[in-house]
């Protein structure tokens, strides 16, 4: 469940506004936004889903930042409101309705900082999927970078050590036998660089981001929705949460309900049909040991999305320079003697992963 999530996780003090209330548009206002974001849907050519721990909350896992979110409650110094286990959870409305608008291309991509699973488990395609923080499903192999999808939640988080072996077998037929850990990144953990780059890739390339069910407050999952705006004004970008965020006044719509509703509106006006979760068609319930090794090609955007190289107006050729290094800062401190002595810091902080 969450609560076991977050309790493994390291300690840090920096968790974010907890406990905003909850804003809800009238029914009126809310279907005049649904249908607008339907036609901007209809319309765009390249659009990306940005998914937070609002969407799963339908599912019975409770979310961090809520009124009754894990964090909230710490800080109050409450009891945490009940949470499903991850291996009770099964994917929401809304998981079923993103698996159904990538099938039929609707949505391009799909990026989540959720480790709950249920986006896998509820038909998704993995191609089309960035988990940026993990998922308690998967385990990878250190020694050959083997992906693996568990038939239970991994028992430990933070990529540690899980007690399995990897059996894949390379070139010379025998099984690598390295150490297996769980795919869940701790605080301040560096993003998966494959996931983060597509992702990037993504959201600079979408004419319409859309994010559901977050705040926003993670970094740098948080801020890539904003990437195609600072590369063409004209993209359009979405919130669908019912507490307010810092990059509000920046969307060009905002809807207050929560994403099952919303998405029952859109799926209806796009005149896609939904369908239920089928737990037979459910890739981790469909394993029959403990374990399978997993491959997956995340798609890219089209050439023609990205952002072009600038050319030098004077020359034909591009011209290429070595990277720029970071100066390091210097910070001053005594030696024993009462001399001061300088040390070289890094710069460039650890990037906060939630």
């Amino acid at each position: 469940m969450s609560q076991n999530y977050a309790a493994g996780l390291s300690k840090y003090k920096h968790k974010g506004v907890l406990g905003l209330k909850e804003i809800y548009d009238n029914d009126a206002e809310m279907k005049r936004k649904v249908l607008e974001l339907s036609k901007l849907m209809q319309s765009a050519k390249h659009v990306v889903l940005h998914t937070g721990a609002g969407i799963s909350t339908a599912a019975g896992i409770s979310d961090f930042r809520g009124p009754k979110g894990i964090w909230t409650a710490e800080k109050k110094k409450q009891k945490p409101a009940p949470s499903k286990p991850f291996s009770e959870a099964i994917p929401t409305f809304t998981h079923m309705a993103i698996m159904e608008l990538v099938r039929t291309g609707t949505v391009k991509f799909v990026i989540s900082q959720n480790i709950d699973g249920l986006h896998i488990r509820s038909g998704l395609s993995m191609d089309h999927l960035a988990e940026l923080h993990g998922n308690i499903f998967m385990e990878e192999c250190p020694k050959c970078h083997t992906r693996m999808l568990r038939k239970s939640p991994a028992p430990t988080i933070a990529r540690k050590k899980t007690g399995g072996v990897c059996g894949t077998t390379g070139k010379r037929a025998t099984p690598c036998r390295g150490e297996l850990i769980d795919n869940v990144l701790d605080w301040c953990s560096p993003l998966p660089e494959t996931d983060l780059s597509s992702s990037e890739a993504h959201s600079r390339a979408a004419d319409l981001n859309i994010v559901l069910g977050s705040t926003m407050q993670i970094n740098p999952s948080g801020e890539l929705p904003l990437k195609a705006k600072a590369r063409d004004p004209n993209s359009k970008f979405v919130i669908c949460n019912l507490q307010k965020t810092k990059f509000d006044d920046d969307a060009d719509l905002v809807i207050r309900a929560k994403v099952d509703d919303i998405f029952r509106g859109v799926m209806e006006h796009l005149a896609l049909s939904v369908g239920d979760y089928k737990p037979e068609q459910d890739p981790v319930l469909a394993i029959s040991c403990e374990r399978i090794p997993l491959s997956r090609n995340l798609v890219q955007p089209p050439v023609e999305l990205l952002p072009q190289p600038k050319v030098n107006k004077r020359k034909t050729t591009l011209k290429s320079e070595p990277p720029q290094q970071d100066k390091k800062k210097l910070k001053v401190e005594p030696k024993d003697d009462g001399a001061m002595n300088e040390i070289e810091i890094d710069p460039k902080p650890e990037p906060t992963l939630f």
